[in-house]
């Protein structure tokens, strides 16, 4: 049986809104290209990704609207993601592992959407593509969707006014002179083999600005919710690490809960205990490297690492550069605030 492509129905509104807004005949078009009337009422549940692809496509035309992609991304917020990717997000320590997160459950927000992070020279790029649509028509839309995102979840480290290096596209679109001056000093790209934004790689290494700004999706279990847990334990954790970690079996039962439901509570948010260990260790590490003239032997003993070659390669893993280049790029970011 083969599959049906799948998109999220809030991907959709932004679109219905600017039809509604117009008096556009929009329940008329949905119901041509058989989709719900009602999406607002549906906004977290799916629709068929093609279907909706024709239905804008169709309204663009019927109305007349120029780069109605980009208008429709302009109405949507990082609020906007899936519950669970945004609270990925929220707990990452670094915009590196926030773009993990966001590369490996690309599919909560389109079923065939793949995404992944490439680096050229002092450039990063955050690719994505919908799997089987290569050559579709109407791809123009749902990749200034994609985008966008990319763009706002950098935004919730970079700061809100960040703007990327250059914006491309997989379909062979250029955007109108009105759109593009909304993107100032950014490079448009047409026919490339993925849609993507570029950064500069000392991005990744950047801390996070969000957590605690948005809300959490409600775990219906009884006792502590896998949010709490991994709030209550980066809270706790750090007046452990220079004695060693407390063992899993330790940590559930501080929670009031058995290992097995820890385990099971941190899965349901898509971590494990070692990467809140690491997040810990990680977020102590930077700060005494950004604040402090602190050796890096004993920056690695401190956050809980016995040998300095391991805490090297742990800290690279989560901010892209090892603690030495992290300090030296902190300082300069610092000077160049201060200026």
């Amino acid at each position: 049986m083969p599959s049906i492509p799948l998109t999220r129905s809030q991907l959709l509104l932004p679109f219905v809104g600017i039809l509604d807004e117009m008096g556009a005949p929009t329940n008329a078009l949905l119901e041509k290209f058989r989709l719900p009337s009602t999406l607002e009422e549906k906004n977290d549940l799916y629709v068929p990704l093609l279907p909706a692809l024709h239905f804008v496509d169709a309204a663009q035309r019927g109305q007349g609207i120029q780069d109605f992609g980009f208008l429709a991304a302009r109405r949507l917020h990082f609020t906007h993601l899936s519950g669970k990717t945004r609270a990925l997000i929220a707990h990452s320590p670094t915009l590196l592992v926030a773009l993990r997160h966001s590369c490996h459950w690309a599919s909560r927000e389109d079923t065939i959407l793949t995404m992944w992070i490439e680096q050229h020279h002092d450039q990063a790029r955050i690719c994505s593509r919908l799997a089987g649509t290569h050559g579709a028509l109407h791809l123009k839309y749902v990749q200034w969707i994609q985008n966008i995102f990319s763009i706002y979840t950098v935004r919730q480290f970079a700061g809100p006014d960040w703007m990327p290096t250059e914006i491309a596209f997989e379909s062979h679109y250029a955007p109108s002179q009105a759109t593009q001056s909304s993107w100032p000093n950014v490079r448009f790209l047409s026919g490339q083999p993925a849609a993507w934004i570029s950064l500069p790689i000392s991005h990744l290494s950047l801390p996070n600005r969000s957590t605690g700004l948005f809300p959490l999706p409600h775990d219906h279990e009884e006792g502590p919710s896998g949010y709490d847990i991994v709030d209550l334990l980066k809270l706790m954790l750090p007046a452990y690490l220079d004695e060693g970690a407390p063992a899993l079996a330790d940590v559930a039962e501080m929670a009031g809960v058995s290992t097995r439901t820890f385990q099971r509570k941190l899965s349901r948010v898509g971590l494990a205990y070692s990467d809140i260990l690491d997040t810990v260790r990680y977020e102590h590490a930077s700060r005494l490297l950004r604040d402090t003239n602190t050796k890096i032997i004993e920056v690695a003993l401190s956050s809980g690492y016995t040998d300095p070659a391991h805490f090297s390669r742990a800290f690279r893993r989560i901010s892209g550069v090892p603690p030495r280049q992290f300090r030296e790029q902190s300082r300069l970011r610092q000077s160049g605030e201060a200026l």
